[in-house]
């Protein structure tokens, strides 16, 4: 009973140790390491969550089967077992690493990162290191490799639909006529923020907060507007009538002025650009104009032209410039026949 005391001490230290580094030291080091703001580190303490724990447990189990009384055979066999977790874990940690890091990729080059691609690099690296794990407890890969290359023929006709969807995702992604960012409308009048693109579908978030599924294949083939290409700032166009005595040049300058100032106000950075007008129309009761003003994106054509109507309205009331509301004047010849009885 002695001889397996120290087994029992080694294995007990090292869930010991992996409960003491997880709960305390991995979560003290994480909380520092984000106060430093060191760039990744949020990705790899991710990864390695749960980690600590398992690899003291096994540190530890190792050196109990290292040290107790049994047999050459059965401690081979454990210790195998043991390398295979470990490299199992690793490759975990790989796994969540790459998704990660092709997420923040993504996220920098796109705006938002799409869930297919960081699926993809981490399926990729769970099947690499699979194989690699099976070839190191000596289990031939190369059988397996063409079986899965033959039985590959008859999955994909099976789930045709699945690929399907699956290449049109990359298409999408790829072509980059749709990214995760981007502000849609379909054919059909659904439009919305795309939020995701994964293996299957393409979600959309609609600005009441409802999401559209679309499944990938029918975006790659639908008729739509993208309004964050060829870039995100969009014109916005807003239509207004004035009296027939306003002096035009006043009433340009004026307008122009005050969408000056609402541009200063949602997109300092385009006011390069400046806003303008054009005359185009007699109408029956104005003389209509338009206005043309650029913003950072399409939903911000809702707050641009919230404030320009209302500053506007307010500064043609100071400037006496009238907006007029439909009208008929009646004329009646004061000399007109009376009718007869």
């Amino acid at each position: 009973m002695m001889q397996w005391i120290l087994p029992i001490v080694f294995l007990l230290a090292g869930l010991l140790a992996g409960v003491i580094g997880e709960r305390f030291l991995f979560k003290k080091l994480r909380v520092f390491v984000s106060n430093t703001k060191i760039p990744g580190s949020e990705i790899i303490f991710s990864a390695l969550h749960r980690m600590t724990f398992i690899w003291f447990a096994l540190a530890g189990f190792s050196a109990a089967i290292l040290s107790a009384p049994i047999k050459p055979d059965i401690a081979n066999l454990l210790q195998k077992s043991i390398t295979v977790i470990v490299l199992y874990s690793v490759t975990l940690v790989l796994a969540r690493l790459s998704a990660g890091f092709v997420n923040v990729f993504t996220h920098r080059t796109e705006g938002v990162s799409a869930s297919l691609l960081s699926n993809i690099a981490k399926v990729a690296v769970i099947v690499l290191g699979s194989l690699i794990l099976l070839q190191t407890v000596g289990v031939e890969i190369t059988p397996i490799v063409t079986t899965l290359g033959i039985s590959g023929l008859a999955v994909g006709l099976a789930l045709k639909d699945t690929l399907e969807n699956l290449f049109s995702g990359f298409y999408l992604i790829i072509s980059k006529q749709v990214r995760t960012g981007d502000y849609v409308k379909l054919a059909d009048n659904h439009e919305g923020y795309v939020i995701d693109i994964s293996w299957r579908n393409t979600t959309i978030r609609e600005l009441s907060n409802n999401v559209i599924i679309v499944p990938n294949s029918k975006l790659a083939s639908a008729i739509f507007i993208n309004y964050h290409l060829p870039v995100k700032e969009i014109t916005l166009t807003l239509n207004v009538g004035v009296d027939y005595e306003s002096d035009l040049e006043h009433v340009e300058k004026v307008t122009v002025q005050v969408a000056k100032e609402v541009m200063q106000e949602i997109a300092p950075e385009l006011i390069a650009n400046e806003p303008y007008i054009r005359f185009h129309k007699f109408g029956d009761f104005s003389i209509d104009f338009t206005l043309y003003m650029r913003v950072n994106e399409f939903f911000d054509q809702r707050i641009g032209r919230h404030l320009f109507i209302k500053k506007l309205h307010k500064r043609y009331q100071e400037e006496g410039i009238k907006i007029p509301f439909p009208a008929r004047e009646l004329y009646i010849p004061e000399n007109s026949a009376k009718i007869e009885r």
